[in-house]
C-alpha cells in the first residue's frame, strides 16, 4: 500500500543522510580505523554509542504511520543525530533492507523463550528457561540458513522505489545466526537459566558440553549454507567498531558474494562474567572458537569483564580487538594487551553521562584511563548510555571534552 506522507518524509530525511555521507571527513574517519584496526599508530579514536537512550531525544517520537518506515525513519533520524555529535562514527553511503530470514517457529532453537514481563513500565523482565529437566534438551531443533524470498524482494523494491535515486539500497542477506544468535552465550542464558548453567558446570558437565557442541555445530551449519548460498556480502562486517582494517576488503552495500575470512566477527560471552578463566574456556570459548577462526579479523567482548581472561583467548590467530569494560581492571588489561591487540576501552557511562554531568570528573575518568593504557593502540566507546536524563547536548560536549584528553596521546 502506498503510503505518500511517509514516502515524502523518507525521501527527505534520506537527502540529508547523503549530505552527511558525502562529507570527506568520513573518508578521514575510514582511514583512521583501517589504520588504528591494523595496530598502526592514530589518534586514540572515540565512539558514542548512545541510541538505548534515543526515546529522550526530541526527535524521537515518529512520524511516519506505517511500521516499516519507522524503522528506516528511525535509522536515518539517529544517524543525522549521530553526525552532530563529533566522534569518529562511519555515515555511510547506503540505507539497509534486511532480507526476511526464517528461523524455527517457536524460537531459535525451536523452543519458546518464555519473558515474563515487569508489572511496571521500564522494568526489567525475567525468564522462565524451557531446558528445565536434561531431557529437554531433545526438544531443540537444528537451524538452518532460509530466506523468505517473496517478502525480502517485496521489502527491498518498497524501499528501491522510495530512495533508489538518493540512496544506494543495500540488501542484507547475512543469516539470522549472528552476533547475540552465534555467541552461544546469549541463548544459552534464554535456555538454560545462568544460575542453572552454574551448576551444570559441576553437576551435569557432559550434558552442558553436549548442548553447547549441538548450538555450536548449528551456527556452523548456518554459517556455512549462506556461505554456500553467496549471501556473505561486505555489508557484513561486525566489531562494535567501524570494521575497517587493511587486511580486508572495506566494508560496502551489496557487491559480490564473499566468503567469511573476508569478513570481521564480533562475539562475547557476557553471562560468562562470573565464571573463572578455566570453565570458560573449557564451556564456551572453545565452542566460539571453530565460529570464529573461519573469520578474517574477530572483535571479542562486549560487557563482560576479560581481565583474567585474556590469555585464553589467544590462541585464536585472528583476535584483533579486545573489549575492557567498565568493572575490567584497565592497568591489567593494559599490561596483557600491549600492542598485540586493539584495546578498546569502555568508561562507565553511569560515571561520565547518565547520573549528572560532571566536567571534571569526566576529565579525570579518561585521564586516569589513558594513563593506565598508555602504549597500547587505543578507541574510546562510551556505550550503554541508557539515559542522558533528557539533556542530548550532553553528548557532542562528552565528545569535545575527551578530544581534549586523547589529542595529547
Amino acid at each position: 500500500m502506498k503510503s505518500p506522507h511517509d514516502v515524502q518524509l523518507i525521501r527527505d530525511l534520506a537527502k540529508r543522510y547523503a549530505e552527511i555521507a558525502a562529507k570527506p571527513i568520513q573518508d578521514e574517519r575510514r582511514d583512521l580505523w583501517r589504520r588504528h584496526n591494523s595496530l598502526q599508530r592514530t589518534r586514540p579514536l572515540i565512539y558514542m554509542r548512545w541510541l538505548a537512550a534515543w526515546n529522550e531525544h526530541p526527535w524521537a517520537q515518529p512520524e511516519c504511520e506505517d511500521p516499516f518506515w519507522q524503522g528506516h525513519e528511525r535509522f536515518l533520524k539517529q544517524m543525522i543525530v549521530q553526525d552532530t555529535i563529533g566522534d569518529d562514527y562511519v555515515i555511510e553511503p547506503w540505507i539497509t533492507q534486511r532480507a526476511s530470514v526464517k528461523m524455527p517457529p517457536d524460537g531459535p532453537w525451536g523452543v519458546k523463550y518464555n519473558r515474563i514481563p515487569s508489572t511496571e513500565p521500564g522494568g526489567a523482565w525475567k525468564y522462565d528457561p524451557p531446558l528445565k529437566e536434561l531431557d529437554d534438551i531433545n526438544k531443540l531443533v537444528e537451524p538452518h540458513h532460509v530466506i523468505d524470498e517473496e517478502t525480502t524482494r517485496r521489502n527491498f523494491e518498497r524501499l528501491q522505489d522510495a530512495v533508489g535515486d538518493i540512496l544506494e539500497v543495500s540488501l542484507d542477506r547475512s543469516p539470522a545466526y549472528t552476533v547475540w544468535r552465534a555467541d552461544l552465550s546469549t541463548d544459552l542464558g534464554y535456555l538454560r537459566d545462568i544460575g542453572q548453567v552454574m551448576w551444570d558446570m559441576m553437576d551435569n558437565p557432559e550434558w552442558l558440553h553436549r548442548l553447547l557442541s549441538f548450538m555450536s555445530h548449528g551456527v556452523q551449519t548456518v554459517h556455512e549454507e549462506a556461505e554456500q548460498a553467496g549471501d556473505w556480502r561486505l555489508c557484513n562486517h561486525q566489531n562494535q567498531a567501524m570494521p575497517y582494517a587493511l587486511e580486508l576488503e572495506d566494508p560496502r552495500a551489496n557487491g559480490e558474494p564473499v566468503t567469511r575470512d573476508k569478513l570481521w566477527c564480533f562475539m562475547a560471552a557476557q553471562e560468562f562474567a562470573l565464571i573463572s578463566p578455566a570453565m570458560h574456556e573449557e564451556f564456551m570459548f572453545r565452542y566460539q572458537f571453530p565460529i570464529l577462526e573461519k573469520f578474517g579479523l574477530v572483535a571479542y567482548g562486549c560487557c563482560e569483564d576479560l581481565t583474567r581472561k585474556i590469555n585464553y583467548l589467544r590462541p585464536l590467530p585472528n583476535l584483533r580487538r579486545i573489549a575492557v569494560t567498565p568493572v575490567a581492571d584497565v592497568a591489567k588489561c593494559a599490561e596483557q594487551i600491549q600492542e598485540d591487540y586493539v584495546f578498546s576501552w569502555r568508561p562507565n557511562p553511569a560515571e561520565v553521562m547518565c547520573c549528572g554531568f560532571d566536567r571534571e570528573h569526566i576529565r579525570k575518568v579518561i585521564r586516569d584511563g589513558m594513563e593506565a593504557s598508555k602504549g597500547c593502540y587505543v578507541d574510546i566507546t562510551l556505550k550503554d548510555v541508557q539515559t542522558i536524563e533528557h539533556e542530548p547536548e550532553r553528548l557532542p560536549e562528552w565528545v569535545r571534552i575527551v578530544r581534549e584528553i586523547t589529542d595529547e596521546y
